[in-house]
C-alpha cells in the first residue's frame, strides 16, 4: 500500500485574508506611485470616463416634477391648513396653560423630577423672549410627527407581513437614513414651493424610518406563544395584528415614537435654512450669520430645552409603565387654566418676557472680550491643528510641508526616506508574526505622503475592495467597488475624497478620544457619573446647535467643522465602548482572576476581546453620525459633497443635490457594511 502525500500548501494559501488584502493594496499603491509621474491616468479619474449624471438626473427630475407639481402644490396647500391651525392654537394659547399642561404631563409620566424639569425648561423659553418662535417650531413638529408615525407604522407592518418586500423596504430605510438631511430639501423645495410646508414634509419623511424600524422590530419580537393564542382564539389576521401583536409590541413602538419626535425636531431646525418661517431654527441661523453669538447661544439653548423635554417625557412613557397620580396632574392643569382665565388681561405678552436680554448682552460682551484677549491662542490652536494635522492628511506631506509653516520644503528624497522607514518597520513587525499589520504600515505611509484627497483612484478602489473582501467576502466587495465606480463616473470623485478625508479624520479622533473616555467610564464609576449626563445632553441636541460654540471660538473654517463633527459623533463611541467592557460574562472574569491575571491583563486579554463586536458597532454609529453632521458643517465652510449639497439647495439644482446626496449616502453605506461585517466576524469568533 503506497503512501499518498498531500501537496504542501503554497505561500499564498498560508496567508490570512487580512494579509492578502494588505499585500494587494500595497502592490497597487506602489505601482501607482511608480507610474504617477509617467501618466495622467492614475492620479485623477479620467475626464473622458465621466458621464453627465448630474445633468441627466436634473433633467429627468425636472420633467417628472413638471408633471406632478400641480398635485404636489395641492397637497402643500392642504397641509397648510392644519399647520396654520396648530400654529395659531399654540401661539394664542396663554403661556401659563401650555406650561401647566406640560408640567402635568411630566408629572404623570415621570413624577416630580420630570415635572420640575418641564416647568423650569419652559420657564427658560419664556424668559428668553423666544416663546412665539418656539411655538412656531413646535407647530411644525406636532403636524409632521403624526404623518411620520402613520407612515412609519404602515411601513413597519407591511415589512412584517411581507417577507418578499422586507429586504427592499430595509434597503430603502437604510438609504433614507444615510441620505444627508439637506438633500431632502432641494427636490421638496421645487415640488412644494417656498415656505414652511417644505420643512413639514421633510420632517415627516426623515422621521418615518425610525418609526418603521421599531415597529418591525417590535412585531418580530412578539413571542410565538402570544401569536399562537391569537390564532387559537379564531382571530382573523387583521384582528390578531391589531388586538394581539401591536399591543404586545407597544413598548418598542413607543421607542419609535420617541425617536421620530427627536428626528422631526432636528429636521425642522435644519429646514430653517430655506427661511420663510419665523421659527427658532431661523433665529439661530440668522444670529450666527450676524456673529451675534450671545443671542445665537440663547436661541440654541431654547432648541436644547425643547429637545430635552420632548425626549425625556416620550422616552419615559416608552420605557416605563409606571405612572404617577393622575389626580395631581388634573390639579396642576386646573391651576393653569384658572390662572390663564383670571389673569387673562393682566398676562404680559410672551414677547415682552425677554428678561434674559441683559444676560445675553453680558454673555455676548464677555465672549467678544474673551475672543479678543485669547484670539492669538485660539488662532494658534486652529492653525497648528490645520497645518500639522488636517492639512497633511488632506493633501499629503508633499503638499503641506512648506517653509512658512514647517520651516522647510518637502522633497522627493524625504518621500523615499519615509517609504523606506515604513517598509523597514513593516518587515520588522511582519517577522513577529503580524504580517497584515506590518504591511499596513507602508500603506499608511502612502496615504500620509500623498494625502487622502490626492490618492490615486485605483489605489482607493482596490483598498476599499480588499477591506470589503476581508469583512464580508466577494459579495460585499462587488457592492463596494460598483458603488465607488458610480461616484467616479458621475464626476464627484474629488469632492467625495474631500468628504472622506474630513469625515475620516473626525472618526479617528472620535475613536481614540471616545474609546479612552469609554475605557475610563468602564473602570471608574465616578467618571461615568460625570460623563453620562454630558452624553445624554449631547444626544438630545439637534445637529444645528453644535455649530454655535465652535463658531464662537474658532470662526468659520474646516477646523470648526472638524470639532462640530467630533462633538456630535463621539457619544456612540463612548457608550458602546463602556457597555462592551462592563458586560463581560462573570464566569470569564472569575476564570481570569483564578488564573492570577492582573486587572490590566484582564482588560487586555478578556474584556477588550469580548467587547470588540460592541465597540465596532459603536464605531459604525460614530461613522454614520459623522456623515450626518458633515452636511450641516457645510454651513461653516467645509468643502466636498456637503458643500455641493448646500450649493444645490441655494441654486435649486436638484440634479446636483440628488447626486451629491447619493454619493454621500454611498460613502456612509459602504462604511456601515464594512464595519458591520467585521463586527459579525468577531461575534462568530467569540461564539456569540
Amino acid at each position: 500500500m503506497s503512501d499518498v502525500s498531500l501537496p504542501a500548501p503554497s505561500v499564498m494559501d498560508r496567508l490570512t485574508p487580512g494579509t492578502k488584502a494588505a499585500l494587494l493594496t500595497l502592490l497597487v499603491g506602489a505601482l501607482c506611485l511608480a507610474l504617477e509621474s509617467a501618466t495622467e491616468f492614475l492620479p485623477v479619474w479620467p475626464e473622458a470616463w465621466t458621464l453627465p449624471v448630474t445633468e441627466w438626473i436634473g433633467v429627468s427630475l425636472e420633467w417628472l416634477f413638471d408633471i406632478i407639481r400641480p398635485a404636489m402644490r395641492l397637497i402643500s396647500a392642504a397641509l397648510e391648513y392644519p399647520m396654520v391651525w396648530v400654529n395659531w392654537l399654540l401661539v394664542n394659547t396663554p403661556w401659563p396653560l401650555i406650561i401647566g399642561a406640560t408640567v402635568a404631563l411630566g408629572w404623570y409620566a415621570g413624577g416630580l423630577s420630570l415635572a420640575l424639569m418641564s416647568g423650569v425648561g419652559l420657564g427658560f423659553v419664556l424668559a428668553s423672549g423666544y416663546w412665539v418662535e418656539g411655538m412656531n417650531t413646535l407647530a411644525l413638529v406636532f403636524v409632521s410627527v403624526p404623518l411620520a408615525l402613520t407612515l412609519g407604522l404602515l411601513i413597519g407592518i407591511w415589512s412584517n407581513e411581507s417577507a418578499r418586500a422586507r429586504p427592499w423596504i430595509e434597503a430603502t430605510l437604510d438609504l433614507m437614513q444615510t441620505v444627508p438631511t439637506f438633500a431632502y430639501l432641494t427636490p421638496l423645495l421645487l415640488l412644494f414651493g417656498f415656505g414652511p410646508v417644505v420643512g413639514l414634509i421633510a420632517s415627516a419623511i426623515y422621521a418615518a424610518p425610525p418609526m418603521a424600524r421599531n415597529t418591525l422590530l417590535g412585531l418580530q419580537r412578539v413571542e410565538a406563544e402570544v401569536k399562537e393564542a391569537g390564532v387559537m382564539s379564531g382571530a382573523t389576521r387583521l384582528q390578531q395584528l391589531v388586538q394581539v401583536e401591536i399591543p404586545a409590541a407597544a413598548t418598542q413602538i413607543m421607542i419609535g415614537v420617541n425617536q421620530a419626535l427627536m428626528a422631526a425636531l432636528s429636521m425642522v431646525i435644519i429646514a430653517a435654512v430655506i427661511g420663510g418661517f419665523d421659527d427658532i431654527g431661523w433665529e439661530v441661523l440668522l444670529t450666527m450669520r450676524q456673529a451675534n453669538f450671545g443671542q445665537s447661544l440663547l436661541a440654541g439653548l431654547v432648541i436644547v430645552v425643547f429637545a430635552i423635554i420632548i425626549d425625556r417625557i416620550s422616552a419615559r412613557m416608552a420605557t416605563s409603565r409606571e405612572r404617577f397620580d393622575v389626580r395631581i396632574s388634573w390639579v396642576i392643569l386646573a391651576v393653569a387654566i384658572a390662572t390663564s382665565v383670571l389673569a387673562w388681561a393682566a398676562l404680559p405678552a410672551p414677547g415682552d418676557m425677554a428678561v434674559l436680554a441683559p444676560t445675553v448682552e453680558a454673555v455676548d460682551g464677555a465672549l467678544t472680550s474673551f475672543t479678543r484677549s485669547a484670539g492669538a491662542t485660539l488662532d494658534s490652536i486652529k492653525n497648528n491643528a490645520m497645518f500639522y494635522g488636517l492639512l497633511p492628511l488632506r493633501i499629503g506631506l508633499d503638499g503641506a510641508v512648506l517653509p512658512f509653516t514647517w520651516g522647510f520644503s518637502w522633497t522627493a528624497n524625504m518621500s523615499y526616506a519615509l517609504f523606506a522607514v515604513a517598509g523597514a518597520l513593516g518587515i520588522a513587525v511582519a517577522m513577529t508574526g503580524r504580517m497584515a499589520f506590518g504591511m499596513c504600515l507602508p500603506i499608511i505611509a502612502i496615504i500620509v505622503e500623498t494625502g487622502v484627497s490626492d490618492l490615486p483612484w485605483p489605489f482607493v478602489l482596490v483598498g476599499l475592495g480588499a477591506v470589503a473582501w476581508v469583512a464580508g467576502g466577494w459579495k460585499l466587495t462587488r457592492l463596494v467597488v460598483i458603488l465607488m465606480l458610480l461616484i467616479a463616473i458621475s464626476g464627484l470623485w474629488p469632492r467625495a475624497m474631500l468628504s472622506l478625508y474630513l469625515c475620516g479624520a473626525a472618526v479617528i479622533a472620535c475613536a481614540v478620544l471616545g474609546g479612552l473616555l469609554g475605557l475610563l467610564s468602564a473602570v471608574s464609576n465616578p467618571a461615568w457619573a460625570v460623563i453620562r449626563p454630558v452624553c445624554d445632553m449631547l444626544q438630545t441636541i439637534p445637529l444645528f446647535v453644535f455649530l454655535i460654540p465652535v463658531l464662537m471660538f474658532f470662526q468659520i473654517g474646516e477646523f470648526s467643522a472638524f470639532l462640530a463633527i467630533i462633538a456630535y459623533a463621539i457619544v456612540p463611541m463612548i457608550r458602546y465602548t463602556r457597555h462592551g467592557l462592563v458586560t463581560t460574562p462573570p464566569e470569564m472574569l472569575e476564570s481570569a482572576v483564578s488564573s492570577g491575571a492582573t486587572e490590566w491583563q484582564i482588560m487586555r486579554e478578556v474584556r477588550a476581546p469580548y467587547a470588540a463586536p460592541t465597540i465596532l458597532l459603536g464605531l459604525n454609529q460614530t461613522i454614520l453620525y459623522a456623515f450626518a453632521m458633515l452636511v450641516i458643517a457645510a454651513l461653516i465652510g467645509t468643502t466636498g459633497l456637503g458643500q455641493s449639497i448646500y450649493i444645490a439647495l441655494g441654486a435649486g439644482d436638484v440634479g446636483l443635490g440628488i447626486s451629491a446626496g447619493a454619493a454621500m449616502a454611498i460613502l456612509a453605506l459602504i462604511a456601515d457594511r464594512i464595519v458591520q461585517g467585521f463586527a459579525e466576524e468577531r461575534r462568530r469568533a467569540l461564539g456569540l
